[in-house]
């Protein structure tokens, strides 16, 4: 048996979690993963296909870079019975703030909400591909990973034009109270996603790492948007939130762009 250590640098929360996962499905030689999100670091228990391995991750462009690789004797893998209860606690976790902030950014009409929404539909097709395709073959958890890349590429684009037309054409002043207030429960509901699945691993933690909430892209979106909200309401000008919604809809395409590479 091989232990394999890898620096995933790019690998901020549990949804690139899944995503390695995913790509690293099918390869026989794997006999277990043990994730360390905080200090993004992935070890990997396999006999043999090392270069495939390192080839898979590399492929993923989330900063993996092969640490070391050595013989090891362990072999008892604790599987972690409560895995799938978890994924579907999530999933409807980030699915429910989806509809949240869909709804509450159309209502107050702020494109940063309307944009985090669609960072939780993101994060909710990664765990929606990882339990919907559980004892499907490869090729229906690429089917699924496609559809759900193109649909995000397609809701981003949709965003996008209406940030442009609200820029040049049409000044509209979004509720600030309304993203301020939505912002900061979907954070909270961030929050809780986080410490689940960490509290899930095999190993035994006394408490989570407070910088693994701060380091993650959708704890950091949630708090440019209740920014956004605040500098909306001191400069009286839609800018901040267009200027946020912005930059989450290229954090969603740049998501679904990795979804998409497991559809490959």
């Amino acid at each position: 048996m091989q232990k394999s250590i890898f620096e995933i640098s790019k690998m901020d929360c549990p949804s690139e979690e899944n995503l390695i996962r995913m790509k690293l499905d099918g390869i026989a030689s794997i006999k277990n993963l043990d994730f360390d999100i905080p200090n993004r670091k992935l070890t990997v228990f396999h006999e043999n296909q090392t270069d495939l391995i390192e080839k898979q991750i590399i492929d993923l462009n989330l900063g993996g870079k092969k640490l070391s690789t050595e013989i090891t004797d362990e072999t008892d893998f604790k599987e972690d019975t409560n895995q799938r209860k978890l994924l579907w606690t999530v999933l409807l976790i980030n699915f429910a703030f989806f509809l949240i902030e869909m709804t509450a950014g159309l209502i107050s009409k702020s494109m940063g909400l309307f944009a985090d929404s669609l960072d939780m539909l993101a994060d909710s097709f990664v765990y929606g591909i990882s339990l919907f395709a559980v004892g499907g073959s490869l090729i229906q958890k690429k089917r699924i990973a496609k559809l759900a890349g193109y649909f995000q590429i397609t809701l981003a684009i949709i965003g996008f034009a209406e940030v442009l037309r609200r820029f040049f054409f049409a000044a509209t002043l979004p509720d600030f109270s309304t993203m301020v207030v939505v912002s900061t429960l979907a954070l909270i509901a961030n929050g809780i996603c986080l410490y689940l699945l960490q509290k899930s691993k095999s190993k035994e933690e006394a408490h989570m790492k407070a910088s693994m909430i701060f380091t993650s892209n959708d704890v950091i979106i949630n708090l440019g948007v209740i920014i956004a909200g605040g500098l909306v309401h001191w400069l009286q000008s839609n800018k901040p939130d267009l200027i946020v919604g912005t930059i989450v809809f290229v954090l969603v395409v740049q998501g679904a762009v990795r979804i998409l590479r497991l559809g490959r």
